[in-house]
């Protein structure tokens, strides 16, 4: 049975790492550098590196802190923020990245996700999808999770995985911060649609949730921010308990 992964993320915006609740209400948690460190250190499975506003200011993603990022871990890194062609996926990759995820760039160019792929390969290609429920189905939303597209989520992630995107990125707007648990039900059902890994993103709040997460969901691996940030819960000691309840995790 492949190992479960357990994966913080750096929400990062004017240089600094940040974070919220339903993607609003931002506060200034930390220097990425140092926390990438940190984690390198800390047990993580891999590192995810959200620039959050770059989509919404119509800008490219910060190339000099990525590359300070990079510099300090020896992890995998997943880096999204501001993805809307090929020449972006370069210039990420150049910069450290393993992976690059991308999100409102797909929405608006569908055949981004394609051209990346047979450029780069499907396993450098992560569709990350900003979903909330909306009149009775999970909708995709744009640009940090502010602007409505009407895409059905499950068909998205369908869409993606056709089209040669190696891996989702499922972020709950709806569970986002609120640290109540992962939103199971939007979980279940996008990951019942496909075959790639999924990674599941929103709502951790204590470790039991992630044990929940791999109960009734087939997500390959647990996102979190804050917890992890505030050191609430410590990726070792998680790892620890997920083993003794019979997740198998890379220890």
């Amino acid at each position: 049975m492949l190992t479960k992964r357990i994966i913080p993320c750096l929400d990062v915006r004017d240089g600094r790492v940040v974070k919220g609740m339903n993607f609003e209400g931002i506060q200034d948690v930390s220097d990425p550098v140092e926390m990438a460190a940190f984690y390198n250190g800390a047990g993580a499975d891999e590192l995810v590196f959200y620039d959050i506003t770059a989509s919404f200011e119509g800008r490219k993603l910060f190339t000099e802190i990525l590359r300070r990022v990079a510099a300090q871990i020896f992890i995998p890194l997943t880096v999204g923020g501001g993805i809307n062609s090929c020449a972006d996926f370069e210039r990420v990759l150049l910069c450290g990245a393993d992976k690059v995820s991308v999100n409102s760039g797909a929405i608006r160019n569908p055949s981004l996700i394609g051209e990346a792929a047979r450029k780069y390969g499907n396993q450098c290609v992560v569709l990350s999808m900003d979903v909330k429920r909306s009149n009775g189905h999970f909708e995709v939303f744009a640009k940090g999770g502010r602007q409505a597209t009407g895409i059905d989520a499950v068909e998205w992630a369908k869409y993606g995985e056709a089209n040669g995107a190696g891996e989702l990125v499922l972020n709950s707007i709806d569970t986002d911060g609120v640290k109540q648990g992962f939103d199971i039900e939007m979980l279940h059902t996008v990951c019942g649609a496909v075959s790639i890994p999924v990674v599941a993103s929103g709502g951790a709040g204590r470790m039991e949730d992630f044990t929940e997460l791999f109960a009734k969901t087939n997500a390959d691996a647990g996102l979190a921010a804050s917890i992890f940030h505030f050191r609430q819960v410590e990726i070792r000691q998680l790892k620890d308990y997920l083993h003794q309840n019979g997740v198998p995790v890379r220890r």
